[in-house]
Parts: C-alpha cells; structure tokens; sequence
C-alpha cells in the first residue's frame, strides 16, 4: 500500500463492590477501531461494546454462587466487503447484540483463577434491524428479531499482576 493508517481506541473499566459474603464484579469494554488504505479503502476494523456484571455470595473461600450477566453488541453499521468499492449492510447496534444470564458455581482455588460453571443459562440474540432480521442474520427464524436459546456456560479467567500496573 502507498498509505496506510489506522487509529484504535479501547475503554476497559472495572468496579467492584464486596460486604461480607456478597461481592458483585463489573466490567465494561468499549473499543472503537478505524483503518484507511490504499487498497482497501476505508472501514472499521474494531467496534465492541462488552459488559459482564458477576454477583456472588461466598459458600466458602473458594467457591461462590451466583449470577452472571453478558451483554455484548456494538456501536456503529458494520459491512461485508467483496471488494475496495462494493460493500453490504451486514451489523448494527442490537443487529446483533447477545444479551447471556447464567445461574452457576464460581471456583476461585487462587486469586488469580476464577472458573465459573453454570448449568443453566439463558441466551438471547437480538437483531433489530428488520433488512438483517429477513434474511435470518445471526441464527434468529426468517423476519424474528428475537431469538432464545438455553444451555450450559463455563468461562474460565486468570489475571496476574505481571510487574506494577501490568497484568
């Protein structure tokens, strides 16, 4: 390419209530990326809006129950590109978005791992966008802007503190 930039920005905030047995962690990603180059053109390479709201009550030291909320969509219209000039209406905020309640087990053996096992879990897919929703995007029925869907949900994380303010 003669020219090439791109400009990406990311929010990751964090909150955290706990008294006595009940804690309650909260996180919100938001990220925005924009890419422009010769041969492509310009378009959006990232744009996410996360959040995961976690309550729990402690059993004992290692082992929690309780809730976890996902609600994941994004910002702004997003395409598919069959070339530099020729592009198709393919997202948008709520188009879709996935919105996950779980009821489990969170198993912390460390502080730094955190396994969470829910046998019971609710997804929704929300496309609400009706051009999106015809076609049947993102597995909701022919002309559905809403679909649900019950299973299981495991999530695994772990964080450690690399050297200060590095994790």
């Amino acid at each position: 390419d003669d020219f090439s930039i791109n400009i990406n920005t990311t929010l990751n905030l964090y909150a955290t209530y706990k008294k006595n047995n009940f804690n309650w962690d909260n996180s919100l990603d938001l990220a925005f990326g924009f890419l422009k180059t010769t041969s492509l053109g310009s378009r959006k390479n990232d744009d996410r809006i996360d959040l995961v709201s976690k309550q729990n009550y402690s059993v004992n030291k290692k082992m929690t129950v309780g809730t976890l909320l996902n609600f994941r969509t994004q910002f702004f219209a997003g395409y598919t590109y069959k070339d530099k000039d020729t592009k198709i209406y393919a997202s948008n905020f709520l188009s879709p978005g996935y919105i996950l309640t779980s009821l489990g087990v969170d198993y912390k053996p460390q502080k730094e791992l955190s396994l969470f096992l829910s046998p019971l879990t609710s997804r929704w897919i929300i496309v609400r966008n009706d051009s999106l929703a015809s076609k049947a995007a993102y597995g909701v029925d022919t002309g559905a802007n809403i679909v649900n869907q019950l299973g299981a949900f495991a999530t695994l994380n772990y964080q450690k503190e690399i050297v200060k303010n590095l994790s």
